[in-house]
Order: structure tokens, then sequence, then C-alpha cells
């Protein structure tokens, strides 16, 4: 469990620094290492809560939450993110479904990269129902894989150009924390985990530290976009090797 509490610290660090809190790949690694599934969301999604927390401090702290971005998206995901825990689903339509999760997280951060930058541009006014509609979609996504959804939301948000870069991170952090939250209430339903989470508090632990120190490159060495990139190239190595394990390559 060594080489897997390093590489946990690893994925903290690089998605605590760029405002996100690491479920996917915590999914998948757990999956690699055959950790028992019933308890592989609710850890990923307690790890996420870890993380997150110290990222949503800095950004509330700097002025870089925006309600009026922010709450939209919460409407829609809330409830589906709970809805999505709830429902239970089979380990090879779950690895499926992870796979493409991460592929296409992966693939929309590397497009978006550059888009960290806090360059002038001219941002769009969402509708009210799109927003909802978008949150309420990746809330049932996030909550039946187990993730907080920040990694999508991001992506997207810089896509349609919906605010500066720094409100955008502050959103998603925001928003996966509290997704993360109604998902695992959501998880919780459908098996008595909390017993067998405690057996893997060190993996909590390192997450914790790990999200210091990312908030640390975010804040004081490293530019954004950097680490979103080298963030993107984690997410689709991942997204790599569960593709190979269902192939039956690895």
């Amino acid at each position: 469990m060594t080489f897997l509490s390093i590489l946990f610290l690893i994925t903290a660090i690089l998605y605590s620094s760029v405002g996100f809190g690491g479920g996917s790949t915590y999914l998948a690694l757990l999956l690699i290492w055959g950790i028992p599934y019933f308890i592989i969301p609710v850890l990923a999604l307690s790890c996420n809560i870890i993380v997150v927390i110290g990222n949503c401090f800095n950004y509330i702290r700097a002025g870089n939450l925006k309600i009026k971005l922010l709450l939209p998206y919460l409407i829609g995901s809330i409830p589906m993110a709970y809805i999505g825990g709830s429902l239970s689903v089979k380990k090879e339509l779950f690895e499926v479904f992870l796979f493409l999760v991460l592929a296409i997280a992966g693939i929309l951060l590397l497009l978006n990269f550059k888009s960290y930058e806090d360059k002038e541009e001219i941002y769009r006014k969402i509708p009210l129902t799109i927003s909802i509609f978008i949150g309420g979609v990746l809330g049932l996504v996030s909550g039946i894989v187990g993730i907080g959804g920040g990694i999508f939301l991001s992506p997207i948000l810089f896509l349609i150009k919906a605010d500066r870069p720094k409100y955008i991170v502050a959103t998603a952090s925001l928003f996966i924390l509290i997704n993360s939250i109604s998902g695992i209430l959501g998880q919780l339903t459908k098996n008595e985990v909390l017993n067998e989470l405690a057996n893997y508090w060190f993996l909590l632990l390192v997450v914790f530290v790990g999200g210091q120190i990312g908030n640390f490159l975010n804040l004081k060495i490293f530019p954004t976009r950097i680490l979103a990139l080298v963030t993107a190239s984690l997410v689709l190595f991942v997204a790599a090797r569960i593709g190979l394990r269902l192939s039956g390559l690895l």
C-alpha cells in the first residue's frame, strides 16, 4: 500500500494545484489495486472532500467566489448527485463508465489548459435553465461514478467563456465539494461502508498533505496553465491504463 499512498499523494498535489479534488484518478487507482469495489466510490469522494476544502478556503479568502456563477449549477447537481450515488452499478459497467469519464475529462483539460491564463475577454451570460441542466447532468454522472464533477464543469465553463479563470476555478472547487458530499450521502444508502472506510485512513491523510502542497504550488510557484497541462496528461495516462485493463492487455 506504500506505492498506492505515494500515487495518491502525487494525485492530490497535481489536482489541488488547479482547483480539483482528484476523484477520477483515485477511482482508477483503487480499481487497479483491487480495492473492494463497494468501498471505492465512497473512498474517492472522501478524498475529494478532504482535498478541495483547502482549495475552497483559499479561493473564498482571495475573493474569487461568485455565488451567481456557482448557484445554478448546484441547483441542478445536488439532487442528481444524490440520486446517482444511490444507484447500484455493476463493476464491469462502472469500469467502462470510468474510462469514458477519464478520457473525456482529459481531452477537455488538454484542449483548455491555456484558458487558465487570466486575460481579458468578453464573457457570456449563460441562461439559467442551461446552467441548471448542465449541473444536473454532471451531478448524475458524478454521483454514479464517485467524483465531484469539477473536472468537467471547469473545462465547460472555459469553453463557453462563462467568466474569468479565477472565478471559474473557484466555482469548480465549490462544485466538487458540495457535489462530493451529496454523492457520498447517496452512496451511503447502498451499503454500510464506514467501518471499511476506516481501514484506509492513511489514504485520507496523504491526500490532505498533498492538497496543502498543491495549494502552495498553485499560489506560489508554477503557472496554473502548466499545472493544468500536467494534470490533463495524468488523467489521460490513467484513462489509457483503464482502457488497456478493459481490453485485456493489462
